[in-house]
């Protein structure tokens, strides 16, 4: 699709056959995530699959449930009624069976971490409980408001910090699943320092897997910690479901553009997430407002957007990535180059990737260049490309299926995987033509080519910029550092 920001949509087992998964790749989707919290292995093996049946450019991200409260099963699984001024217990005992008298949850030192005046929001805020005594094996509570609570919802409890451990069981067997079977991305949920990170990463390096690791953002320490948690994360995800719940809803659009900014400045993904196009469950079109929204994300500068009920489960999923694709096309055409978030090209050893990176995307506003070519054994060089949000497409040639799914996250890079051999000049050309073939180009316009002139893992050291035609016309005759005859 001709579109920089990258879809990432969530896919059910319960929906997920080949034709299902190629019409939301077809209609703009880079990225399917599997929210094992709602899946078995059976049900992961079976989305992987069809996922890698469709095509093998089609990252895959797994979540993990991370350090999260829920209610037990209700009684004979049937929803409780609350009103307003009712008074109910609660308890932390996982194999309690919650009742309209008496709610336990799954964290047994939940009464040890909660105070008297604690508001505990259950089912992403749905009913609303204050802590009202205290005692040493549960807490009083009224009910603030009128709700129906089902089985096993969520339980958020806004400026306090629950002391569980960052990886569940579930989490660590999830974690071996996902390394067997060559998933792409984990994002981790619920990150509160970057230790949280480190313990997946942890278990990756034990089983030298190459997966990535995003940060799932949805707590006040989230935030407050997000200098430390980008130093070990891959990137980041602004979760703004439970965001919204720990934090005064008014705080989110400052704080998801602040964590935007400070990913672009660290040249790390960034995806924003939860209701983007909610009302696309039911409804056949997007309200004003989720329009508004996504085209603001991308204002702001995001790497990907996600889609998380909306293809998991709605009426309406394909057309939901549809309007997703139309409205990212239309914001990235009117976003305002007044508004680019500055990236700091600090004194290290990236500095001439860096530097060249973005004189390459200077060159799409100075010279008109329309893409912008870069071979790539770590995907190092087309991330910091992303960084610098230009309007060229950054085509890049991966030596590596993975280093072509791992940039699916990232901003205007349309990866390809092509093995490694000797012929530069092969690659460089071939780019050209696959480029011209898609739209993107003409003989008439100028490309960038980034690349290095030390072979395999020799970092980034030289910029070209030329005619298409004239490139292509001189054939043998035009020569660049990596090119062997």
């Amino acid at each position: 699709m001709l579109k920089h920001t990258k879809i990432v949509a969530t896919v059910s087992d319960q929906r997920c056959d080949v034709e299902f998964i190629d019409a939301l790749y077809k209609a703009g989707m880079n990225v399917v995530r599997l929210n094992t919290a709602h899946m078995d292995e059976e049900g992961l093996s079976r989305v992987v699959n069809n996922v890698r049946a469709v095509s093998n450019r089609i990252g895959i991200l797994m979540d993990t449930k991370g350090p999260e409260v829920r209610t037990t099963p209700t009684e004979n699984n049937v929803s409780i009624p609350f009103v307003t001024g009712d008074l109910v217990k609660i308890s932390g005992d996982p194999n309690g069976v919650t009742t309209h008298e008496h709610i336990y949850v799954s964290y047994p030192r939940f009464v040890h971490d909660l105070s008297v005046g604690s508001t505990i929001l259950i089912d992403d805020g749905d009913l609303e409980l204050k802590v009202i005594e205290k005692h040493e094996d549960y807490l009083l509570c009224e009910a603030q408001n009128e709700a129906t609570m089902g089985n096993r919802k969520s339980v958020n409890v806004p400026g306090v910090r629950i002391n569980l451990p960052s990886l569940t069981d579930k989490d660590r067997k999830n974690i071996l699943w996902a390394i067997q079977n060559d998933l792409d991305f984990i994002a981790h949920s619920f990150v509160r320092s970057k230790q949280d990170v480190l313990d997946i990463q942890h278990i990756l390096d034990e089983y030298n897997s190459p997966i990535k690791i995003i940060a799932k953002i949805e707590n006040q320490e989230g935030v407050d910690n997000i200098d430390e948690i980008l130093e070990a994360a891959y990137g980041i995800m602004i979760a703004r479901g439970d965001l919204g719940i720990e934090v005064a809803a008014e705080k989110i659009p400052g704080i998801q553009r602040i964590l935007i900014r400070k990913c672009v400045e660290v040249k790390k993904p960034v995806i924003v997430a939860t209701q983007m196009l909610h009302s696309m469950i039911n409804n056949p079109r997007p309200t004003r407002a989720e329009v508004t929204d996504i085209a603001n994300a991308i204002y702001y500068r995001t790497d990907a957007l996600m889609l998380s009920g909306e293809t998991a489960y709605g009426k309406y999923p394909v057309e939901a990535v549809q309007t997703m694709t139309k409205v990212a096309r239309e914001a990235e055409k009117t976003k305002l180059a007044a508004n680019d978030i500055r990236v700091p090209i600090e004194g290290n050893d990236l500095d001439v990737t860096s530097f060249l990176a973005k004189q390459a995307v200077k060159s799409s506003s100075k010279l008109n260049v329309k893409a912008i070519i870069t071979d790539s054994h770590t995907g190092r060089t087309a991330r910091y490309l992303a960084a610098f949000r230009g309007p060229a497409t950054v085509f890049a040639i991966c030596y590596r299926e993975r280093v072509m799914r791992m940039l699916s996250l990232s901003y205007g890079v349309w990866a390809v995987h092509q093995p490694w051999n000797d012929s530069r000049r092969g690659y460089f050309y071939d780019a050209l033509y696959q480029l011209i073939k898609s739209g993107r180009i003409t003989r008439d316009n100028m490309v960038a080519y980034l690349s290095g002139s030390f072979g395999e893992g020799g970092g980034t050291t030289f910029l070209e910029i030329n005619n298409v035609g004239r490139v292509l016309d001189a054939s043998s005759s035009y020569t660049l550092p990596t090119f062997q005859e």
